[in-house]
C-alpha cells in the first residue's frame, strides 16, 4: 500500500527544468569540481534540477542528477525523524533520558538527567569536540569494526566526563549529542543506527539511493569523489569520511532526488505551512505522526539560536515567514537545504568539495535557485 502511494506521489510529474545555467557560473566562479542544485515541491515534485561541473577534478567524468553526495550534518533531521518513529510507538519519548537508557554504563552524575530533546536540539551538554582523552583518535583506530561497537565507545568516553556546560541552559552545536541519541535507539531496540534508519526512514520513503559513507568504489570514478578545501580529491575508503561513531550526526550520502523526498515531508508537515498535508504522505513512515513531524521543528522557549531538531529556524522574506535550514560537510563535501514551507519549496544545493569556497558557492547557488523560483 504504501509503494503504490509512493508511485502516485512521485509519478506523472512533468520534466523538471534545467538549472545548469545558473550553476556553471557560480562553479567557474569559486574554482570548484561538481555542483548539483534542486528545488522540490511538498508534494514532492522536483521542480528545477541541474548540475555543472565533474565527478573528479581533472577527470572528464561528469556530475550526473543521480549522482550520490555526502550530505554530512543534514543526517541529524533524519536521525531526529527517526527517532519520531520510535516515540509514536511508545519505545522512547522525548523526556527519555541517557540514564534511563544507559544504566550499565558508568557516568557523570550530571548525564543522568540529560533527555533525548535536549540531545537533539544541541543543548545537553554534549562537547563540540571528542579530542578529551584522546577519544577522536581512538575512535579513527576502530575504524572496520562494527558502528554500534564504535557508537558504545562514543558513550563511553563522552560519559564518564562532565558535560561541557549545564544541560538544558547553553547551546553548544554536538555531534556527539547525535550520536548519543542514535546510541540510545540502538540500546532501546537491538538494532543498529544505520538498520533503523533504512527500516524507518529510507524504505518507507524511497530513498533506493541513501547509504553511509563517502560514495563511489575506490580506484573508480563511478560516481563523484570528495575534495578537500584545497580541492585535492580524495578517493573513497577510510579518511573519505568521519568515523561511523558519529554516524547519527553526519555519514548518509544520497542522491538529491531521494533527499528531496525526506526533505518534502518536512516542508508538507510543517506547522507553519499554508496547506493540508498530500493524502496519505503520513504512511509514508511507519507510524509517525503530523502532530510528531510538527514537533521535530519546534526549537526549545526563548532557544538562540532557534534550532529544533536536526534544523535551525530563521525569519526569511523570501520564505513567507520561518524557514528551515540546515548545512552539511565532512570537509570534503558541502551541501545545504532551504525549505519554505509557507510556499511550499525547498532548495537544495551540493558541492563535492569542502570548506569556506564550497559554502559560499553553494549559498549563491541556493540563492540563485530561490530567486529563479519565485520569479518564474
Amino acid at each position: 500500500m504504501k509503494l503504490a502511494f509512493l508511485l502516485l506521489l512521485f509519478a506523472g510529474q512533468d520534466e523538471p527544468r534545467d538549472a545548469a545555467e545558473l550553476l556553471r557560473p557560480v562553479l567557474r566562479k569559486h574554482d570548484l569540481p561538481g555542483m548539483i542544485g534542486m528545488v522540490v515541491r511538498g508534494d514532492g515534485t522536483i521542480l528545477v534540477q541541474g548540475v555543472a561541473g565533474v565527478r573528479k577534478r581533472g577527470a572528464k567524468a561528469i556530475i550526473t542528477v543521480d549522482d550520490l553526495f555526502h550530505v554530512g550534518s543534514c543526517t541529524k533531521s533524519m536521525t531526529a525523524t527517526m527517532i519520531a518513529t520510535l516515540v509514536d510507538e511508545g519505545k522512547l519519548k522525548w523526556t527519555t533520558t541517557i540514564g534511563d537508557v544507559f544504566d550499565d554504563v558508568e557516568m557523570h552524575d550530571d548525564w543522568k538527567s540529560v533527555t533525548l530533546e535536549l540531545l537533539l536540539t544541541n543543548r545537553s551538554g554534549a562537547p563540540g569536540d571528542l579530542d578529551k582523552d584522546g577519544l577522536w583518535g581512538k575512535l579513527w583506530g576502530m575504524a572496520g569494526e562494527a558502528p554500534a561497537k564504535q557508537r558504545r565507545a562514543l558513550v563511553e568516553g563522552v560519559l564518564k566526563n562532565p558535560p561541557a556546560c549545564a544541560p538544558g541552559t547553553k547551546y553548544v552545536y554536538s555531534n556527539a549529542g547525535f550520536a548519543i541519541a542514535g546510541a540510545m535507539t540502538e540500546k532501546t531496540t537491538g538494532e543498529a543506527w544505520e538498520d533503523l534508519m533504512r527500516r524507518r526512514l529510507f524504505e518507507p520513503l524511497g530513498m533506493k539511493s541513501a547509504s553511509f559513507g563517502a560514495p563511489g568504489t575506490k580506484g573508480r570514478i563511478d560516481q563523484p569523489l570528495g575534495h578537500t578545501s584545497k580541492g585535492a580529491p580524495v578517493e573513497p575508503g577510510i579518511g573519505a569520511d568521519n568515523p561511523a561513531a558519529i554516524g547519527p550526526a553526519g555519514t548518509v550520502c544520497v542522491s538529491f532526488a531521494d533527499w528531496a523526498k525526506y526533505v518534502a515531508l518536512h516542508v508538507r508537515f510543517d506547522p507553519n505551512g499554508s496547506r493540508e498535508a498530500a493524502p496519505g504522505m503520513e504512511k509514508l513512515l511507519e507510524s509517525v505522526k503530523p502532530e510528531t513531524l510538527a514537533f521535530l521543528h519546534e526549537p526549545p522557549k526563548d532557544a538562540n539560536p532557534k534550532y529544533a531538531k536536526g534544523w535551525l529556524l530563521c525569519e526569511r522574506a523570501w520564505a513567507g515567514g520561518p524557514a528551515l535550514t540546515h548545512d552539511g560537510s565532512n570537509t570534503m563535501w558541502y551541501v545545504v537545504a532551504w525549505l519554505a514551507p509557507k510556499r511550499d519549496f525547498a532548495v537544495l544545493v551540493g558541492v563535492n568539495q569542502g570548506g569556506d569556497k564550497a559554502s559560499k558557492a553553494a549559498d549563491e547557488a541556493a540563492w540563485a535557485l530561490i530567486q529563479s523560483h519565485l520569479k518564474k
